[in-house]
């Protein structure tokens, strides 16, 4: 079995998905839904290994206390770990989010930098989490790997990789360059609705003629 489609097949999943599916001017939301890019930063960081709600829950509570680099640092680390409790591994999670705090002011002034290069260099932020801040806080033009994203596009055959990180540089380089604006969107949607994780929808889906996966499934 093919592991990739052609380039053909990957324009065409975008264009139904992007028929099919709701985009970044309707009801659906960015994972984080923070107002800012240094709350979305801390927020990714806080989503490792936690339900989205926990996440939520965590974000609030820390926020409630601060929502600057600066005030963050003047929390004790105590009060830092009990708000973010709910989000588990709170302890290693408080040590990156001081250290993030601190690179952050002493390298970038306390402004979040909006480039993936400068995001990376800053510690607790990896790829996903950069990409994330550069699609929902500076609008840049590039599709954000979760969890959803990753499963579906190593499913239909988007990519073929066994990292998100790895599956963000496949569609960097193989989604139409017109999709990189709401193909986040369309990707994660598509997994929570249709493409979901134990049970997907292949008989009512949007792609199911072009998907690998479904391919594969009615030849055995």
């Amino acid at each position: 079995m093919n592991k990739l489609l052609n380039a053909e097949q990957v324009e065409q999943v975008f264009r139904r998905l992007a028929k099919a599916m709701p985009g970044r001017t309707s009801t659906a939301k960015g994972p984080k839904g923070q107002p800012d890019a240094f709350r979305s930063c801390i927020s990714c960081m806080l989503s490792a290994q936690s339900l989205d709600r926990n996440t939520a829950k965590a974000s609030r509570a820390l926020f409630a206390l601060a929502n600057t680099p600066e005030d963050m640092l003047e929390l004790d680390d105590r009060d830092i770990a009990a708000a973010i409790k709910p989000a588990g591994l709170y302890n290693n999670k408080t040590r990156n989010i001081r250290k993030f705090c601190e690179a952050l002011i002493a390298e970038h002034g306390g402004v979040v930098p909006d480039t993936r290069e400068g995001l990376l260099s800053l510690p607790g932020i990896g790829r996903k989490c950069a990409d994330i801040v550069l699609s929902f806080t500076f609008g840049k033009d590039v599709i954000a790997v979760d969890t959803h994203v990753h499963r579906v596009c190593n499913r239909i055959g988007l990519t073929a990789a066994k990292l998100a990180d790895a599956t963000a540089r496949q569609l960097e380089e193989r989604a139409p360059e017109w999709a990189l604006r709401d193909g986040h969107f369309w990707l994660i949607q598509f997994g929570k609705r249709v493409c979901t994780s134990r049970a997907p929808k292949c008989e009512s889906c949007p792609i199911s003629d072009l998907c690998l996966y479904w391919s594969a499934k009615q030849e055995s």
